[in-house]
């Protein structure tokens, strides 16, 4: 049984693959009868697959005959169209073309999660990388041919070594440093799948997927929002692929995490939902209430204030469930205290800063400086809600520093959104003090990585052929 959509905005391509997917057919066959049915022969299963994956959108010609073929209302069809054109028209959002097929592709997954064949070897493209990683010098100044993470090709389907030593080292150190690395790292593991035979792909997939996450991640935290979209579709491809609904739902609610931060809170809490639903009940609790966090976050920034307060009832209640012993290896930073910190952060967009205080200056723990820098950012201003401008001062200067130790470009740019605020307060002496601060460590501060241009053109960190 093919399960409805997630909830949110209808998109065309996810309803023409799961109307398609619901009769049996295949892209070939949805083709052929289109073309009996209009009595032209001009259509071919690739261009069902570009508007599976909306690349392209149907015309009025064959969305005519597409609502005759597949037995479903015109106007369904075209008000899911409408909304596929309106996904790149949410505030702030890089990569659009990338977002809008991460969008399209969660909903394809969610669809059927468990559904997906095992991709096909270098002749088809589906492993296909461009341009994964940066030759030569990356954009923290590393050489790939020198750095001490580039080990024997065996070592790829081990990721129990390298994987989890970048996860331990992204506590430490932010994406400014550790980007060129995660977006190198995952391009050998990519050459690895496309090379490998079927047995070997199945080995490696989950790796791949893993790697594409964290590179995500470090990619999104060096200011690189298109790059850090562009891994997290691969990642979903390749965690589809496995069959691991988990790690996928893992990947698409680290993608929510992206699109709330860079101002895309609609699309946010529609990755969010997709990762919830295709994870499954049975999913381990602490997961599940990471993938609430998320929903409750993208919501509250949506001023969606019963959805968000929704969500963050469910994940209280969920995460009480939660045993360490049954949660996957890639979510060993989850703990009580970071789910409180996660809690008076949507707590603070929500308004309600005298609950969000305490949570929040918990999540300020000593030794992981980013999550010194980006719980001090949400304290900073649940501090100037109250009327504690002194206070926020104090929090911000402490957050400011932290982001320099961790090389942090998105707790930066955070930290940047409370200087405005503070410079309502400029003839405050501890807002002179806190600007004079942000004066003298600016140079010092990470800035947003930007991908190398060749031959005049951008190259994306991670795509996908398709």
């Amino acid at each position: 049984m093919i399960p409805p959509p997630t909830h949110g905005p209808e998109l065309s391509g996810p309803l023409l693959a799961r109307l398609r997917l619901t009769r049996g057919w295949s892209q070939a066959q949805l083709a052929a009868r289109l073309c009996a049915a209009a009595g032209v022969a001009t259509l071919s299963r690739h261009e069902v697959s570009r508007w599976e994956r909306q690349v392209r959108l149907p015309g009025e010609f064959w969305l005519g005959w597409l609502a005759v073929v597949l037995e479903v209302s015109p106007q369904r069809l075209s008000g899911a169209v409408a909304a596929s054109r309106r996904t790149d028209a949410y505030p702030g959002t890089e990569g659009g073309r990338t977002r809008r097929a991460l969008l399209a592709l969660a909903q394809r997954w969610l669809a059927a999660p468990d559904g997906w064949p095992l991709p096909s070897g270098p002749s088809t493209g589906d492993t296909s990388i461009v341009g994964a990683a940066p030759r030569g010098p990356g954009p923290t100044g590393w050489r790939n041919d020198a750095h001490p993470g580039g080990g024997p090709e065996g070592e790829l389907d081990e990721p129990g070594g390298w994987l989890d030593g970048l996860r331990r080292l992204d506590d430490l150190s932010g994406g400014a440093d550790l980007a060129g690395l995660g977006a190198y790292r995952l391009r050998r593991v990519a050459g690895a799948v496309r090379l490998a035979g079927p047995s070997g792909r199945r080995r490696l997939l989950p790796v791949l997927a893993e790697a594409a996450q964290l590179a995500g991640w470090l990619a999104a935290d060096a200011g690189d929002p298109a790059g850090g979209l562009a891994a997290y579709r691969l990642g979903l491809r390749a965690a589809a692929a496995a069959g691991d609904r988990l790690l996928a739902g893992h990947v698409l609610g680290s993608a929510s995490h992206l699109l709330a931060g860079v101002g895309d809170p609609p699309g946010a809490l529609l990755l969010a939902r997709a990762a919830h639903a295709g994870a499954g009940p049975g999913a381990p609790a602490g997961l599940r209430a990471v993938l609430l966090h998320r929903a409750a976050l993208a919501a509250a920034l949506d001023g969606r204030r019963s959805v968000a307060g929704q969500a963050l009832t469910a994940a209280r209640r969920v995460a009480d469930r939660q045993d360490a012993r049954r949660e996957p290896p890639w979510l060993y930073w989850l703990d009580p205290t970071e789910l409180a910190a996660m809690t008076g952060r949507t707590l603070a967009v929500l308004g309600r800063p005298l609950r969000a205080e305490p949570l929040l200056r918990a999540g300020c723990r000593p030794g992981q400086p980013r999550a010194s820098a980006v719980y001090g950012g949400w304290l900073a201003h649940a501090c100037l809600d109250l009327g504690e401008v002194e206070q926020a001062c104090a929090v911000a200067g402490e957050a400011l520093l932290a982001a320099v130790r961790a090389g942090s470009a998105r707790a930066a740019g955070h930290l940047a959104e409370v200087g405005r605020r503070l410079a309502a307060y400029r003839t405050e002496p501890a807002v002179r003090r806190h600007a004079a601060l942000v004066t003298a460590v600016r140079p010092y501060l990470p800035r947003r990585v930007t991908p190398p241009v060749v031959r005049g053109r951008r190259r994306r960190p991670a795509s996908v052929v398709t």
